[in-house]
């Protein structure tokens, strides 16, 4: 009988150590998956931002088409210059409830304007105005990140006078 009650106190140890071992599994476990919905909401936010942006710019652009000759992918060099006259970047399009930014900046660097790229129907007398579209937006918690997609726009003009 003195062998059966020392045993009752081994067993409540050993199950004690068990449960404890238990738990930290079942505690790990669960630290883990709570990583992996917070990876999974972020990446989430990140596609449905990335998403946005593209539908919001591709609206700019369809805009801007619209107005034809007062299109700002229209504009000259010129216009792009600051009171020093440098080349500059200017902003195009803000949506504050979005919180996004469009700037335009454009890449004809020099006094007349570019050769369209290469098409199949190529027009004698036609050049370009290429300019790049970026446009960012802020997202997840707190707006801690922002996605920006830059965009190069090649608009058709008659002639290649100078961008003057």
């Amino acid at each position: 009988m003195v062998m059966a009650h020392k045993q009752r106190g081994m067993v409540l140890i050993v199950s004690m150590v068990l449960i404890v071992a238990v738990m930290s599994v079942a505690v790990t476990l669960m630290s883990s998956s709570t990583i992996d919905i917070k990876v999974t909401n972020a990446a989430q936010e990140r596609e449905a931002a990335e998403a946005l942006l593209m539908g919001e710019v591709q609206r700019i652009i369809s805009q801007e088409k619209a107005r034809v000759n007062e299109s700002v992918f229209q504009s000259r060099n010129g216009e792009f210059t600051n009171d020093e006259g440098e080349l500059v970047r200017r902003t195009i399009h803000i949506d504050e409830e979005l919180e996004l930014e469009s700037m335009q900046a454009n890449l004809n660097s020099g006094q007349l304007l570019l050769e369209c790229p290469r098409v199949f129907n190529f027009t004698e007398g036609l050049s370009c105005v290429i300019t790049e579209v970026e446009s960012s937006i802020q997202y997840g918690d707190q707006s801690r990140h922002q996605v920006t997609v830059v965009i190069g726009v090649a608009q058709e003009v008659i002639g290649n006078l100078g961008n003057q």
